[in-house]
């Protein structure tokens, strides 16, 4: 890390796309299985050293290969690359029957993170109005799992049918699709099992809509 020039974890973090809590795990040996293989080709990749030297100390250490023909080498967006806008990374808390909301960083794997700005700037967005939250449990698969990163606009709370919102929910934050039917609006879940995750009615002070979904980040492919 030294050699590659890195002064930090988060220099670091920043040009490999590791979250700086694992490097500092991996630089302090915690953990008995020790990092995982995806883990240590970005290291590689960042540091300019050969995968198997880091993984199992087989030697040449520097890469040798060059890219296969056509394939283009990933630049890791800086903070202050114009071409981003940074988006706070948050836990939301609410209380029942308020319509307002208070955040505070996710700290867990970094409390900011980077949307393209044509993206933002081509749908109107105010970056300002966004903000990322961790979806949690399982009530939107397979549209949406655990720890999927969402974004959302917290400048659009008006309700559309089918449209995925993040709602003050009884003083909990849910992310919900709302459905229109019989008059009323409904809190819907995506998963197929609908005896577990049954629709809620979406009235009053008790389900207040903080705002749209518009953007998700996932791992799984």
């Amino acid at each position: 890390m030294k050699e590659a020039g890195f002064e930090s974890q988060s220099a670091l973090s920043r040009a490999s796309g590791v979250p700086q809590p694992t490097i500092n795990r991996i630089l302090k040996g915690v953990g008995k299985r020790g990092p995982e293989a995806h883990t240590l080709v970005q290291l590689a990749a960042a540091c300019n050293v050969a995968f198997d030297w880091l993984h199992e100390g087989i030697e040449p250490r520097g890469r040798a290969m060059a890219p296969p023909a056509g394939f283009v080498p990933v630049v890791v967006a800086q903070e202050d690359d114009v071409r981003f806008y940074q988006i706070q990374k948050v836990k939301l808390r609410l209380s029942a029957g308020i319509s307002g909301f208070s955040i505070e960083p996710e700290m867990h794997d970094g409390s900011m993170f980077s949307v393209p700005r044509n993206w933002a700037d081509r749908n109107g967005f105010i970056p300002e109005r966004l903000i990322g939250i961790k979806v949690r449990g399982e009530s939107m698969e397979p549209s949406l799992y655990e720890d999927d990163l969402v974004i959302i606009n917290t400048a659009d709370a008006k309700p559309v049918d089918g449209a995925v919102f993040a709602v003050n929910y009884e003083g909990e934050p849910v992310v919900k699709r709302l459905s229109r039917d019989a008059g009323e609006w409904w809190l819907t879940s995506d998963n197929p099992d609908q005896r577990k995750y049954h629709r809620k009615v979406c009235r009053g002070n008790d389900c207040i809509i903080i705002g749209r979904i518009v953007r998700k980040e996932s791992d799984r492919i």
